[in-house]
């Protein structure tokens, strides 16, 4: 009998009352969403592919700015699939159910410490990393600004750098807000 308690798997379910069975169970209603956001994965890993297959293929005859920018946006794109994955599984893993992958290899670290403020960190740091990316692009981009020509104005430069900014102080807002809202013996 201890080793049914000792296993959580197997621990008995406490019966809920009708409402609150109904309200828990509502979370069950987030799994569409997951597997519409795996079909959206499944995109970008055609987009990426897809780009990789155009840098390849017109290697030699892009110029070295080109190649960089088809590069950075290779970036992008494995970011924003890196902000999927975190959302998929550790949003999963917090709002609808244990995976229990029991220790299996590729278990990801930060996946055994996740939980709804730690999430908000990381999607935070995964958004900066992405706009980051998308300024660099703007700013490998801009070196004819002003030309009649270039897309990019100094005002739309500065627009997203103020962006950007804004992006890095609310990632910063929401590290100190997880950090004060834990008690004191998780804090240090």
């Amino acid at each position: 009998m201890a080793q049914i308690f000792d296993n959580p798997a197997v621990l008995p379910r406490p019966n809920l009352r009708p409402l609150p069975a109904v309200i828990f169970s509502a979370r069950w209603l987030q799994v569409p969403l997951y597997l519409g956001l795996i079909v959206a994965q499944v995109v970008y890993a055609v987009l990426f592919l897809k780009e990789l297959w155009h840098l390849v293929s017109h290697a030699m005859v892009f110029s070295e700015q080109q190649i960089m920018l088809i590069v950075v946006g290779l970036i992008d794109v494995v970011m924003i699939s890196n902000l999927l994955i975190m959302v998929i599984v550790g949003g999963y893993e917090t709002f609808v159910s244990r995976l229990r992958l029991g220790g299996h290899p590729d278990q990801p670290e930060w996946l055994d410490h996740v939980n709804a403020g730690a999430l908000k960190i990381k999607l935070a740091m995964a958004i900066i990393g992405i706009s980051s990316i998308h300024l660099l692009r703007t700013f490998i981009s801009a070196g004819n600004l002003g030309a009649p020509d270039s897309e990019y104005t100094l005002s739309g430069v500065i627009m997203q750098t103020s962006i950007h900014a804004l992006f890095v102080l609310s990632a910063i807002g929401v590290a100190v807000v997880d950090r004060l809202s834990r008690p004191v013996h998780e804090a240090g």
